[in-house]
């Protein structure tokens, strides 16, 4: 006899329209033996428990549920393991709106130069590191001060993003930026949005400018995987309990590792890899991956 296994589609709503009870109805009728449905807020986030065997793909059933409702978020995956107590969150374009790199560009007058490059990094067309030191080249010159302007003037925080650190971190789980940027940047915005700890690239200061080049080894993709599982072993959790999140290409093996992770507003090369995707919903919608009921959730 095949094993059944509990597992629990998730549909979050973005914001062209709300999450609607004909929604929930369509969605069940494509998943076999669903259970009732339960709100984790009104007209934005609900649970669909339902019951397959071992062979059923969840991937496969999330995008059907996608073409069902395009303006919706759906991630589907066992229930078990759901609330995690690590995570690893990418910072550019993920937990901040920007990419740092090409807001400093901008201040010797290159930042459409320097974010094409950005781009294709982050699309896996080119390789990070060398893609890094020509960038970082680029900005010799530049003064260190300049970083404070940027993040009061160009930097906005991603919506959610301090209500899910808070509210994971309330509940026991351990939080850690993890960034192919600068450590100018990670150190002030893991403290805004309330990370643990955080690990970045450090650029070599001359003088108090920059002296076009980064210290090596490069913080990049490897760098993430390794981080994930370091804290993992220090903190004694278990891969099916961790959560990683980011959007481009040096992000890839840590989203792998990853007991689920999770691909927000992503690059194409990333939201075909990852096992979720957020597409609409802001970084609140982790929470809702998770079970968190909107009146659970940490506002601070």
């Amino acid at each position: 006899m095949t094993q059944s296994n509990t597992l629990v589609a998730t549909l979050i709503a973005g914001r062209a329209r709300p999450l609607e009870t004909d929604m929930l109805v369509r969605a069940r009728a494509a998943l076999p033996a669903t259970a009732e449905p339960r709100w984790l807020a009104e007209a934005t986030a609900a649970d669909i428990p339902f019951s397959a065997d071992a062979s059923f793909d969840q991937r496969a059933a999330a995008e059907r549920l996608r073409a069902l409702m395009p303006s919706v978020d759906v991630v589907v995956q066992p229930a078990a393991h759901r609330r995690k107590t690590l995570f690893l969150a990418d910072m550019d374009s993920t937990m901040i709106e920007q990419e740092c790199i090409d807001e400093l560009a901008d201040y010797v007058g290159l930042k459409g130069h320097v974010a094409a490059i950005t781009e294709r990094a982050m699309r896996g067309e080119i390789a990070f590191e060398p893609a890094l030191r020509e960038r970082v080249a680029l900005l010799k010159g530049l003064a260190v001060q300049v970083v404070d302007e940027v993040i009061a003037k160009q930097i906005t925080l991603t919506p959610g993003g301090r209500t899910l650190v808070q509210t994971m971190r309330a509940n026991g789980a351990f939080t850690c930026l993890v960034s192919g940027g600068f450590t100018l940047f990670t150190a002030r915005i893991a403290a805004m949005i309330g990370f643990n700890e955080t690990h970045a690239n450090t650029l070599v200061v001359d003088g108090g400018t920059l002296a076009g080049l980064v210290e090596e080894p490069i913080f990049g993709r490897d760098g993430k995987r390794a981080t994930l599982l370091a804290l993992r072993r220090e903190h004694g959790i278990a891969a099916e309990d961790t959560m990683a999140v980011g959007d481009g290409a040096n992000d890839l093996d840590m989203i792998a590792e990853a007991g689920l992770g999770v691909a927000y507003h992503a690059k194409p090369k990333v939201a075909e890899a990852a096992a979720a995707r957020i597409d609409h919903g802001d970084l609140t919608a982790l929470l809702y991956v998770q079970g968190y009921a909107r009146d659970a959730f940490v506002d601070s």
